[in-house]
């Protein structure tokens, strides 16, 4: 019997999802402090691309999470796939796909600190790990359920769909506020009409129910591109994968600055324009790691970034639950103490970033990952 070809597995998207935490990670207060002691015009620049912009807008700081997102639905039909092959049903992996979601919003309450308090009504329930987990759950869904053109015709119904509710439906018990103002939003509304517990903000929650609706096109655009890229039709080669990649990306670059115009690009309402510029940035990002490293095949370089991007979840949460600047501070303080004060805060932050790498090398190194 002919053995069945395993989906292989892209370096590029362990490196790209390692560089995207690396900003989490400490990678983002290391740039600050570096543009601090060098105080020129491009290093101010990027330091202030390491802050969320307050409410319209967009920074590099509000990539991190939709490029997240992006990655795992890129990883989806390389899973499935495996899955299929392996002999799984399609009701065991329907059953998979659930308690993952499931399991993310968890996640993120013990994150938001339920086992600290054991307190139901003023826990936060929203969360970037529940935004993921129901995200993805629900594109996937899709994605299993459907073939191509349905689900690219439902990612855009969804975007159109959240662009007609958001600009042209009004919000009850709200005057005098605009449809995308903070207090005048059909995102915060939900949330006070239908989500348990606090939200973030007292009254609006960038990690609500309703913008969670869009946050599914997110991960479906990253399916897409996963699809794409795990293709093996006669004649597309790599380089052309690239460049579907590149062409994509421009376009909803395209889609998203003229949408902007009308419907703002806003990462806490997850307005249909910052899903439309987020996945250009995101497509553009995976097309250069992909070519670099596994059409290329470049890869010295990767092992930094791979071994974050293989326990992405575990420092997320690790950063909370253990005192990684302690440790750091037992380790390189004293050193650090004897150094020029201007270069102390670079130093601190290369030493807080050593820390965490070193505990997840420790686990790479054991084949140790945290699997959702």
């Amino acid at each position: 019997m002919e053995k069945q070809k395993q989906p292989r597995r892209l370096l590029s998207l362990d490196t790209l999802r390692g560089f995207d935490m690396f900003f989490i990670m400490g990678g983002s207060s290391l740039l600050v402090a570096l543009a601090t002691l060098c105080p020129t015009p491009f290093f101010q620049t990027i330091a202030e691309q390491m802050e969320h912009v307050e409410w319209h807008g967009l920074s590099h700081h509000d990539t991190i999470f939709p490029l997240f997102l992006f990655i795992a639905g890129i990883s989806f039909p390389f899973s499935l796939e495996k899955q299929r092959l392996s002999g799984k049903g399609e009701r065991a992996i329907y059953k998979k796909l659930i308690q993952r979601g499931i399991t993310l919003v968890i996640l993120g309450c013990i994150y938001n600190g339920f086992l600290n308090h054991l307190d139901f009504a003023n826990l936060r329930y929203a969360s970037v790990l529940a935004r993921i987990g129901l995200g993805w759950m629900f594109a996937a869904l899709i994605f299993m359920s459907t073939k191509r053109m349905t689900r690219i015709c439902i990612t855009v119904v969804i975007l159109i769909g959240y662009w007609i509710l958001m600009a042209f439906i009004p919000v009850p018990d709200v005057s005098g506020a605009g449809p995308f103002t903070l207090e005048g939003n059909w995102v915060g509304y939900v949330d006070r009409l239908l989500l348990p517990g606090k939200l973030h903000q007292g009254f609006f929650d960038p990690e609500g129910l309703l913008s969670t609706v869009p946050a599914i096109a997110t991960a479906m655009l990253g399916m897409l591109t996963g699809e794409l890229v795990k293709s093996e039709k006669e004649g597309l080669t790599d380089q052309k994968k690239v460049f579907y990649m590149v062409v994509a990306g421009l376009l909803l670059l395209v889609i998203g600055l003229v949408w902007n115009l009308v419907f703002p690009i806003n990462k806490k309402l997850w307005t249909s324009s910052f899903v439309c510029v987020v996945g250009s940035y995101s497509v553009l990002m995976f097309a250069l790691f992909y070519y670099v490293v596994d059409v290329l095949n470049f890869r010295k370089w990767t092992l930094f970034f791979s071994v974050i991007g293989t326990n992405s979840i575990t420092i997320y949460m690790a950063q909370k639950f253990i005192n990684f600047s302690y440790t750091s501070k037992a380790l390189f303080g004293g050193i650090i103490d004897l150094m020029p004060e201007s270069v102390q805060p670079m130093f601190s932050s290369i030493g807080y970033i050593a820390v965490c790498w070193g505990f997840l090398y420790f686990l790479y190194r054991q084949r140790i990952f945290l699997k959702v």
